[in-house]
Formats: structure tokens, C-alpha cells, sequence
């Protein structure tokens, strides 16, 4: 995949089950294990208790995904799953997909946005820090390969 224009647009819009295909393929890019499955990402494109969204440039390349999860009676949001095609990394897809989560979790009257990042990506923590994620926790042996976790949390403004 060529990366998108140095004009491209980032648009971010809810996932549909047209991008069924580009989620699956996206997810086995990125991830070497915890990967959604086809059957988990039709769930959750159905679901009012999930939100899947989209990246994509001038409306025609697909960039990157975020997965968010809402419990009932909570008021906490879960950021389960951010993943950005390799040749748009850097260019502004995965700040664009964790603003619109925040907006999304925001919208929802959640009053914080968490999420899990394996302690060894730098690239993912440092944007989640540079949006005013805070680290507030660690999961030893979080990930099926027995790499740890952080924590993070952002507190969303209403």
C-alpha cells in the first residue's frame, strides 16, 4: 500500500461490513497475537456496545482502525485496539483515530478513556502520552506472549 498523499485528508468514519475485509487484513499486519477474529469484528460492527472506526484518505485508502469498547453503567470507555497501515505510520492516522475515540467516549458521557499498550511500544505510548493519556497502572504478563502492559487513562471534559 502506497503511504497517502502529503495533502491526503484523514477522514474517520464507523466502520461498516464492506470493511470487513481491510479490518481482518489490517489486524494481521499489525498484531502477531491477541488479533481480532472475522466473527469478533462482525460482532462488534453490529454491536451498541462497541464502536469500529475507520481511517481512510480522499476517501479511498484504508489507513488504520480503532476498536472501543462501552460497558453498561460504566462511565469508563475502553481504547481496545488502535492499528495504522505501516507505510501511514507518522503521518498523523493514529492521532486522528484516538481523537475521534475521544470525541466518540466523550459523546457517550464517559468521563475517561482507557486502554491497554505493550511496554515495549514506544512510537504507541508517546502518542497516547502527547494526548494526555497518563500511565496509571501495569499488567505483568498482560499479552498472550507474556509481554507486559500499561495502563493509561485519559479523563474526558463534558
Amino acid at each position: 500500500m502506497k503511504p497517502p498523499p502529503a495533502s491526503a485528508t484523514v477522514r474517520v468514519r464507523r466502520a461498516d461490513n464492506t470493511d470487513l475485509d481491510d479490518l481482518i487484513a489490517l489486524e494481521q499486519r499489525s498484531f502477531d497475537s491477541d488479533r481480532l477474529s472475522r466473527a469478533q469484528y462482525r460482532r462488534h460492527l453490529d454491536s451498541a456496545s462497541a464502536l469500529v472506526l475507520v481511517a481512510s484518505a480522499n476517501h479511498r485508502h484504508f489507513l488504520g482502525t480503532a476498536v472501543l469498547f462501552f460497558r453498561k453503567g460504566s462511565t469508563i470507555a475502553r481504547l481496545y485496539s488502535l492499528a495504522t497501515q505501516p507505510a501511514a505510520r507518522g503521518k498523523g492516522v493514529g492521532s486522528s483515530l484516538l481523537q475521534a475515540a475521544i470525541r466518540a467516549a466523550t459523546d457517550r458521557h464517559c468521563r475517561a478513556l482507557r486502554l491497554e499498550v505493550r511496554t515495549d511500544n514506544a512510537s504507541a505510548i508517546r502518542l497516547y502520552e502527547q494526548l494526555a493519556f497518563r500511565r496509571i497502572g501495569q499488567l505483568p504478563q498482560y499479552y498472550q506472549d507474556g509481554m507486559d502492559a500499561w495502563r493509561y487513562e485519559k479523563t474526558l471534559a463534558h
